[in-house]
């Protein structure tokens, strides 16, 4: 949920301003762009150098950088953010953010923002539990920032009580429900299969075909988007997802590919198989290098289990099973007949005749074929915007 933001990371002067480094370690590790913004007093328990180099970015703390004359534009850094962190958050700052203060670039970066507003209190036992502490976070909680919950225990006066900083690893995974919590998909198990079969004709050389996984990589990627949580099996491939909360399985060959989806298919909400899977195989393996000695050589072949036949066999009621038909003539009879034979809830029908879709290329032009024969029909696009009309087509079933 986090890959691609922007945060602003805001650091108040407490002696928890010494998590805010691993909280800008898990930040950037999650693949966010983080910037720092510090109050004076927070540079005497955390150095701005820590902060800048696990960041990559200066930390900023004045209005004017006064050795050139220029000033951090606040407004830009308000509006650059996708979300601002405020963590620790002192009684101080939190008394200022909610009565509009703005002696500071931290609270001036705050008034300035449209973007979710997340403040994690930090403060000795006494200074929490102030009428006037509780109301200016009430008050905060009343312009909609997101309060996160400090921790009981041990204290810098030495009380035991409320008022520590949540955990870094807290926050992250508090900050990353929240996001999760409207995404249409949240708490769906989705299986994704993508990519070629190897089959191998000894330890050298296979029989394979030209998939490169771009579509299934890119499906995967949208569901994790939308809150799912993605298991991916991939043939052998190149490509990487963008999300790192896709649980990625490596395969080779169809056996393997049949054994990884039989394990996760019963778990799945939806599975979408996108995979291009061999429906031959060598019956004979061998084990050394097969030299060149024969004028002609032939090998041969035995049918695979037909993965997608075998999941539409066991599909449970409320399951959703999706398959791919690549078709060179006949298209849609071919790609019906598949729908009908394997039990499936949709079809994705692509056709080598069509100029830009199919294997390798970054682009793809398909038609959703329904059970109740519905059919829609995409122009030409680029695999993820293809894969957003093929996730949106879900979830108009889920909802249905």
């Amino acid at each position: 949920m986090l890959e691609g933001k922007k945060i602003v990371l805001g650091v108040c002067g407490s002696i928890a301003a010494y998590k805010s480094a691993t909280l800008v370690r898990l930040l950037v590790k999650a693949g966010c762009e983080v910037k720092v913004v510090t109050t004076a007093d927070a540079n005497n328990f955390i150095t701005p150098l820590t902060l800048a180099t696990l960041s990559k970015n200066p930390v900023l703390t004045e209005y004017f950088k006064h050795e050139t004359g220029e000033w951090n534009n606040h407004v830009d850094l308000g509006l650059w953010a996708d979300l601002i962190i405020i963590a620790p958050a002192t009684a101080n700052t939190i008394g200022k953010m909610a009565n509009g203060l703005c002696d500071n670039l931290l609270t001036a970066v705050y008034l300035s923002a449209k973007c979710p507003v997340y403040f994690a209190p930090a403060m000795d036992l006494d200074m929490w539990k102030h009428e006037g502490t509780q109301q200016n976070i009430a008050q905060l909680k009343s312009y909609n920032n997101i309060f996160i919950q400090p921790g009981y225990g041990e204290l810098a006066s030495g009380l035991i009580g409320e008022g520590r900083m949540a955990e870094p690893e807290e926050i992250i995974d508090f900050i990353t429900a929240d996001l999760k919590k409207n995404l249409p998909l949240v708490n769906k198990k989705v299986l994704v299969t993508a990519g070629p079969t190897y089959e191998a004709i000894d330890p050298v050389r296979f029989l394979g075909n030209h998939s490169s996984g771009k579509m299934g990589f890119a499906i995967a990627d949208v569901m994790a988007k939308l809150g799912a949580d993605v298991t991916l099996i991939s043939g052998p491939s190149s490509q990487q997802t963008k999300s790192r909360s896709i649980k990625r399985i490596n395969v080779t060959s169809a056996a393997d590919m049949l054994a990884a989806c039989e394990q996760y298919f019963t778990g799945a909400d939806v599975c979408i198989m996108s995979a291009a899977v061999a429906d031959y195989t060598p019956v004979d393996v061998a084990t050394q290098k097969i030299k060149k000695n024969e004028d002609t050589f032939n090998i041969t072949l035995k049918k695979t289990t037909d993965i997608l036949k075998t999941l539409g066999s066991k599909k449970r009621p409320g399951q959703l099973l999706v398959g791919f038909a690549l078709e060179t003539n006949n298209e849609e009879k071919h790609a019906t007949e598949k729908l009908e034979k394997k039990n499936l809830d949709f079809i994705v029908l692509n056709s080598l005749n069509d100029a830009g879709a199919g294997f390798k290329t970054d682009t793809n032009k398909i038609t959703i074929i329904e059970r109740s024969g519905q059919k829609t029909v995409f122009q030409l696009k680029t695999k993820e915007a293809a894969a957003t009309d093929i996730c949106q087509k879900v979830i108009e079933l889920i909802k249905a």
